[in-house]
């Protein structure tokens, strides 16, 4: 990683009252080639089981662009990005057993 990404913010999770969740991450280097105002945000969606993860991610990408399949990663049992067919980014995430973790 170059010196001048080192103090970048990777993400920020900031609990701002009754479940909701504000978040957010520095956009640099290589995930910024395609950078316009307007398309650096995403609507991130946190689901109660995989079957409704499934659902939601299924049914808001039809039409757009899969940029992340909805996979198992590292920090939650099912997390996928999606472009809709409106040019929205999304995020999809499902806990699941992660959160015992």
């Amino acid at each position: 990683m170059p010196d001048h990404d080192g103090e970048k913010i990777m993400h920020v999770s900031l609990p701002i009252g009754g479940g909701t969740i504000l978040m957010g991450s520095d956009t640099g280097g290589e995930w910024s080639s395609n950078f316009k105002e307007g398309n650096n945000f995403s609507i991130s969606i946190n689901a109660d089981s995989a079957e409704e993860a499934n659902r939601i991610f299924n049914g808001l990408s039809a039409g757009g662009t899969i940029t992340m399949p909805l996979a198992r990663t590292f920090w939650s049992e099912l997390f996928g990005m999606f472009t809709d067919k409106f040019g929205i980014n999304w995020m999809m995430s499902y806990d699941g057993d992660m959160r015992q973790q």
